[in-house]
């Protein structure tokens, strides 16, 4: 069994992508692609429809053939070799569970064409029954299933013969949201105590965050950002990259000052503040920052905020969300920009049309790249 995987790991053993890329015609659907998975990870690839995400994960599986790069597993390359060599499970949306064989007769499938002996084969079904938690369900179709058990099914299916790595290719994208979440949460149980290395598709920033080791954020076939869902949320490299993993503010404005740690700029007729990371400015460069909702701050306009960092606007929607309020407020001079409040202890009357004043620590955002805007 794999070494389940850990921040530290060295990255000597894996899964390495080098330069991988795919052309259909014309059509670049993935593009040098530089990639290593670490064993043990659950590294999952996020992005919207057609950024190329599930089309790696095909090369990986070795359904499709790269246009160019190589794929090496352990040191050993396997771009060349066909699927059933590479010793890869795969589970995908629709499940693809036999319809006219039991839970367990599925479950015994890869085991049976593998020309196992029938006791070791009988052995694992049932080790992997326990693991799933389907062991009273061992003889339904799977049409007498719901969808979490079909999916679960599925993944005993895919880790009985013991792949190398498992690949998940949108596989809760058949349920419902609030059995995605449950069925995520025993997905990410089992990764913990199976040790396989995981690579999940999804273009759910949810998943992404809540189950992944690291996540490779994809856009126009090239990985965007890659690193841990903390990392990434706290510290977008781009605005793509901002905007698609959780909800972001845009602010567009131009450098007055900087040093290694702070910048100041100008926005709406306002200095404002910024923390810097050690990038270089100088007076008029341009500058595009991103600013989380939720890290917005909202008081009634009549209270006087001369300093730090403010603007003030008129709230255009407010939307009820159970838990928060999602206030949309159109500023002076920075346009529109969305707050996100907690909904139980919010004391402020929210109503369309009136006037606040937004504020946010220099700390609160963060300096982005605008290429992938």
């Amino acid at each position: 069994m794999a070494k389940p995987y850990s921040q530290g790991a060295e990255s000597a053993s894996g899964l390495c992508l080098h330069q991988l890329c795919k052309a259909f015609g014309s059509v670049q659907a993935v593009q040098n692609v530089e990639l290593q998975i670490r064993r043990g990870e659950f590294l999952t690839l996020l992005g919207p429809s057609g950024s190329g995400k599930t089309t790696l994960l095909m090369m990986i599986a070795g359904f499709l053939d790269p246009s160019s790069g190589s794929i090496v597993l352990d040191g050993r390359p396997i771009t060349d070799l066909a699927p059933e060599k590479r010793n890869f499970g795969m589970v995908f949306q629709g499940y693809a569970l036999f319809p006219h064989m039991t839970v367990r007769e599925n479950i015994a499938y890869p085991l049976e064409v593998r020309k196992q002996a029938r006791v070791a084969v009988n052995s694992r079904v049932e080790e992997m029954l326990e693991l799933v938690q389907l062991g009273p369900f061992r003889d339904r179709l799977p049409r007498q299933l719901s969808g979490g058990q079909q999916q679960r099914v599925a993944l005993a299916r895919a880790l009985s013969f013991g792949p190398e790595i498992l690949l998940l290719d949108e596989p809760l994208g058949a349920l419902d949201k609030k059995l995605r979440g449950e069925v995520q949460g025993q997905l990410k149980e089992l990764h913990r105590k199976v040790g396989t290395t995981f690579i999940y598709v999804t273009h759910d920033q949810e998943e992404a965050l809540s189950m992944s080791d690291r996540v490779a954020i994809m856009n126009h076939g090239r990985t965007v950002q890659i690193g841990a869902p903390a990392e990434l949320y706290e510290q977008p490299a781009t605005a793509f990259a901002a905007d698609f993993l959780g909800k972001s503010n845009f602010l567009r404005g131009t450098v007055v000052s900087a040093s290694e740690t702070e910048v100041t700029y100008e926005l709406a007729g306002r200095r404002l503040r910024q923390r810097n990371n050690g990038q270089e400015f100088g007076p008029g460069d341009g500058l595009v920052i991103a600013l989380r909702p939720e890290k917005l701050e909202m008081v009634a306009a009549d209270r006087n905020q001369s300093n730090g960092n403010v603007l003030s606007g008129r709230i255009t929607d407010v939307t009820y969300l159970g838990a928060n309020l999602e206030v949309t407020i159109m500023t002076e001079g920075a346009g529109e920009l969305k707050a996100v409040l907690g909904a139980w202890r919010n004391r402020l009357v929210l109503e369309v049309g009136q006037l606040v004043d937004l504020s946010w620590a220099p700390d609160a955002a963060v300096i982005v790249n605008d290429d992938e805007a």
